[in-house]
Parts: C-alpha cells; structure tokens; sequence
C-alpha cells in the first residue's frame, strides 16, 4: 500500500535529490536531451466548388487559418463539380490521395481501406456539435469515414407569375395535380411546366422525388430495390410527362443550374431543386416572384422529404497527421467562419449550433432543419453507390428516346447494383 506525503516533505526530498541528479548529468555518463522540435504538417484539401462564393470564401478562412497556425500548411484546390472526380481519382492513382475532400460520396473508398476513421481525428467538441442523424450515416460498422459538411432540402420551386397567368393558385402536391398544371402552363405557350434533370448531374435525384414519392426507394433491408413496381410507376410518370411536352425540352442536356436560371427568366414555371435556390436564383433575377411547394408524389400517398448531405473524407497519406487534420477541421466547422459560408452559399448547415442560432431567427431555416431531421436520403453507405450512380446517369437518353422501357431500364440498373455489390462481398 502506497504511503501519502504532504507537499512541504515531498519539496524537501526533491531538493535533497538535486545534488546527485546534477553529478549524474556532468559524469559524462548521458548527454542532455534536446527539446523536442515541431515538424511542420501538410494538409492538401480538396474542395468542392459549390458557385462563385466557395473559392474567395475557403481561401480567405486558409490564410487566417495558416496565421494562427504557422506550422500546418494547407494546399486547397477548389474544383468545380463537372472535373471534381477526375481530380482525386488522379491523385488516389498517383498515391498522392488528398488528406480531405469534400465529396458526396464515401463508403466505396471505406471499402477499399483508403481512409482514416474521424473517431481518430475528430475533437469531442465538433463530435458532439454534428447531427447525429447525418453522422450515422457517414458510419460503417462503427467506423465514421466521413462527416457532414452540408446539407440540403428539396422542395418544388415556382414562378408564381406564370402560375398567377395559368389560374393555378397553389403548388400541385399530388401527381395528377402536377401533370393538370403543366397542362395549364403548356396551354399558355410562354413556357414549360415541369423542370426536369436527367444530365450527368441529377438523375439520380430524379428518380429518387418519384421513387419515394411512389411509396419505392433505392433499398430496403440492405437489398437493392431499383425495379420495384413503385419505381416503375415513378419512372414511368416521367416519361409520360416528357412525351406529353409536359416537361423542359432538354431534360437530358439542360443542368439544375442551367434550369433555375430558365425559370427565372420566365421560360419555365416549376421545378425541384435544393434551398439554395432561395439564396443563388433571386439574387440574378431580383424581379423574381417565386414561391416554393412539397415535391409531388403519387395520389394518396403521404408526403415525403428527400435530403442531400455532402461529406468530408480523409484518406490515409504518407504524411498523415491526425493532430493537425483536427485542428483544421475544428477552425473549418468553426461556427462564425462556417456559419458565413452556409449563409452565403445557401445551404443548411451540419453542426447543430450554427442551425439553432439561424433558426432562431429564420422559420424557414427552421422549417428546413425540421425536415432534414426526417429526410429520406440516397444510400451512400453502400460501398456499390458509387458505381450505381454512375450507370444512373446513362438512363436519361435511354429512357425519354424510347431506347428502353422503364422497367427494362430499371431491371438493368438493378442486375447492375446487384452484380456491384457482390463484387464488395468477396
């Protein structure tokens, strides 16, 4: 059993040791220690060019970043959505991976081993600040692989000019109420009622408004369920809709980005897309009356919210250090500089702190927020999502240009998803 020792007799001994302590350092016998010298960090990030806020944002936040933290140099590219995967996918193939990215997908790089697990990087401050809902599904197997970064809710946007000319008082809610007003808008021959993004960029979001909105959905109890009837009848509204001239004449070729602005100038009456709509269309078309609705699902069906979060993730480097990523991620979610960032971009925010302060001076944020709480989301914890989404994109032309049946479409997305992701069970 350990004996106690008061302060003053534990001094006194200390003292009478000194002598022999400092004729043992001048025996020759070891040599003095030199302090420990800080070696400086590299941290290469990747980041999303989300519009032209993004780049003037994140290097003014890496320049006092950098201030206050002389020896952790960071080496941030922003690339545009369009050559963001060509980027890392160059840089993982040239073992120079980036220490961070900001991406929306994540689970495929898990599979492989190429990331750090955050439960090792991330401080218990920002852990306990993330959305516990987003945060569990950036984990596998208990491993979090990624964080959120941002976050949407996708909502019906409208001009309600052109609704006020075709008579249509309140944003369609159902299927039936959605082809009626198109119809209305069509008849006017000012513009095109229904929006509709099935480039590179958005199928996959399409088709998940008209799965979900159909009862269906991209998987349920961890089997893919692509070509499920629900689905089928979602995809196959679509399609009848374009055939009718119901929707955009280019659904294949015009971007969201490229459809806001249509919409804004008059040409187009309705289309989903995210809450930065509130914050990027109005600011280039101030004349704007638009207004927002839910995203219509089918006749007697409840309604739905459908989320969108992107993430960062960390690969594992030859320069890995875990110490400094933290500090970064700390001073990048840090709530003035992130809260600037969502505000200007027009997103909703991850950290819980920065969405309680906004909400509590905007219902519509609050609103929002509410909705994220209970979103449905892509399945991004499949490491086959990746490649599933890929295909995705192929589906558009096929489909509109009668090149396949929307059942054939989706029992070959499907035989894909399913063949994909056996490849990961090996």
């Amino acid at each position: 059993m350990f004996s106690r020792i008061n302060r003053p007799t534990a001094m006194l001994l200390s003292l009478l040791a000194l002598p022999a302590l400092l004729t043992a350092c001048s025996n020759g016998e070891s040599e003095p220690v030199a302090p420990v010298q800080e070696q400086p960090a590299l941290i290469r990030f990747v980041a999303s060019e989300y519009s032209t806020e993004t780049k003037p944002i994140l290097e003014k936040l890496v320049r006092e970043f950098e201030l206050k933290n002389p020896l952790i140099d960071i080496d941030l590219q922003v690339a545009n959505w369009d050559i963001l995967d060509g980027i890392y996918t160059t840089m993982i193939s040239q073992n120079q991976p980036p220490d961070l990215l900001n991406t929306n997908v994540y689970a495929h790089f898990a599979q492989d081993g190429l990331l750090n697990d955050f439960n090792d990087i991330l401080s218990p401050a920002l852990k306990n600040k993330l959305y516990p809902n987003l945060m569990e599904m950036d984990q596998i197997d208990g491993h979090q692989y990624a964080i959120p970064y941002v976050a949407s809710i996708r909502s019906l946007y409208y001009n309600r000019e052109l609704f006020r000319q075709a008579g249509i008082i309140e944003p369609p809610e159902t299927w039936s109420e959605l082809k009626r007003d198109a119809e209305k808008i069509k008849a006017g021959g000012h513009a095109s009622g229904f929006g509709v993004d099935l480039t590179d960029n958005e199928t996959q979001a399409y088709l998940s408004y008209f799965f979900f909105g159909a009862g269906g959905g991209w998987i349920k109890d961890g089997k893919w369920t692509i070509n499920s009837p629900a689905n089928v009848e979602g995809l196959t509204l679509l399609k009848e809709l374009f055939d009718a001239g119901l929707t955009d004449p280019e659904p294949t070729v015009t971007t969201r980005d490229e459809k806001q602005r249509i919409l804004g100038d008059g040409k187009l009456a309705m289309m989903i897309s995210g809450n930065y709509f509130t914050s990027v269309v109005p600011k280039e078309f101030p004349n704007l009356q638009w207004n927002v609705g839910p995203i219509p699902v089918k006749d007697g069906h409840p309604p739905i919210s459908f989320g969108v979060h992107d993430v960062l993730v960390s690969f594992k480097t030859d320069h890995t250090d875990k110490k400094a990523l933290s500090t970064f991620i700390d001073y990048l979610y840090d709530d003035p500089s992130y809260r600037e960032m969502i505000e200007r971009e027009g997103f909703l925010p991850t950290n819980a702190q920065v969405g309680t302060a906004l909400a509590a001076k905007d219902a519509t944020m609050r609103a929002n927020l509410d909705a994220l709480s209970k979103a449905k989301f892509y399945p991004v914890q499949e490491p086959a999502w990746q490649a599933v989404m890929d295909y995705t994109r192929k589906l558009g032309d096929a489909v509109l240009y009668n090149h396949l049946e929307p059942k054939k479409a989706l029992d070959e997305l499907q035989h894909f998803a399913e063949a994909r992701s056996a490849q990961y069970m090996k």
